[in-house]
């Protein structure tokens, strides 16, 4: 299956819509959507994984990855979360504590 990404802004964060199966045929058009908006100065990210049907250790690593590289730059990564087979992948890594998950874009924005 394909991933879709689509890309807009609200307040000051910038919102990475993903959509399809996040795995590892999938994951490298994500990192280097998220790697993009990093070198642009984007720093502020929200990933929205409301259409996400399924994520493995490849697209985790690619939040890591993006995580850590917009801490290093004084930004933050979010993630929006409302599926819960997706969002127990996040509880049984412990990524839920890592990063500051919501189940929507207006929630993560305000928190």
């Amino acid at each position: 299956m394909d991933i879709g990404l689509e890309v807009s802004d609200l307040e000051g964060w910038t919102v990475v819509s993903v959509s399809g199966e996040v795995d590892l045929y999938s994951a490298p058009d994500l990192r280097w959507t998220l790697a993009e908006m990093l070198e642009a100065g984007r720093v502020h990210l929200v990933v929205d994984l409301t259409w996400v049907e399924f994520i493995d250790s490849s697209g985790l690593g690619v939040l890591i990855g993006t995580f850590k590289r917009a801490r290093n730059q004084g930004g933050e990564v979010r993630l929006v979360v409302d599926d819960p087979r997706v969002k127990k992948v996040f509880e049984v890594t412990s990524l839920d504590r890592v990063f500051r998950v919501g189940s929507s874009v207006a929630e993560v924005v305000a928190s």
